[in-house]
């Protein structure tokens, strides 16, 4: 929705235009109006955003915040350890692992593409029921219990793959996420690779002394 002019608004809340040209200044800054040039400025849409101390599934995060999330693809395969995963899982190279590839997002747009490489030592077959919240389902069907997460957060630009997983141009902004998840004898279990279309998603980091 456009927001109306800033002559409009300090007529009908009687206060000068300048007064509202800053307060527009400030939402803008702050991310909550977008202004942009012959178009006016309107609401930014609200991101979806997620707490890095936060150690659940992402559907189960999701719930938490009263997310529907809809699941647009699930792709179960299995691949040969590249040498980053074989010296992540500490396997062999070529050793076959089982990938998941899932995009998911909310009901009218997909916003974030996902890819799971799991240690052959969680002995999953494939056949499990990957729609189920992920570390629910290793701990009670696998007796696996993701434990530790560590994390690598960078800026992209999306090549074709991404794009059209994402559906946005091929060179937009995603924000990309390393994820290495380890059970409670911090041995690897999970390497997780996700890319967040960069408008729809907030990563925040919250630290307690």
């Amino acid at each position: 929705k456009i927001l109306p002019s800033e002559v409009e608004l300090s007529k009908k809340l009687a206060i000068s235009r300048s007064t509202v040209r800053q307060a527009i200044k400030k939402l803008v800054y702050e991310g909550l109006l977008i202004r942009k040039k012959r178009a006016g400025t309107k609401v930014a849409p609200r991101p979806v955003s997620s707490r890095s101390n936060n150690w659940l599934s992402f559907s189960q995060e999701m719930k938490l915040r009263g997310i529907p999330i809809k699941n647009f693809e699930l792709h179960i395969s299995w691949v040969n350890a590249d040498d980053e995963l074989a010296n992540f899982f500490e396997i062999q190279k070529g050793r076959k692992v089982l990938k998941m590839e899932r995009v998911r997002g909310k009901p009218d747009e997909p916003f974030v593409y996902f890819a799971s490489y799991f240690h052959p030592r969680v002995e999953l077959t494939g056949d499990e029921d990957f729609k189920r919240p992920l570390y629910e389902m290793l701990e009670q069907e696998h007796s696996v219990v993701a434990t530790l997460s560590k994390e690598e957060i960078s800026a992209t630009a999306a090549d074709k793959f991404i794009a059209d997983k994402l559906e946005v141009e091929q060179g937009s902004p995603v924000l990309f996420r390393k994820r290495f998840v380890f059970d409670q004898g911090e041995r690897p279990i999970e390497y997780n690779l996700g890319y967040y279309k960069a408008d729809s998603f907030l990563y925040t980091v919250e630290s307690t002394r």
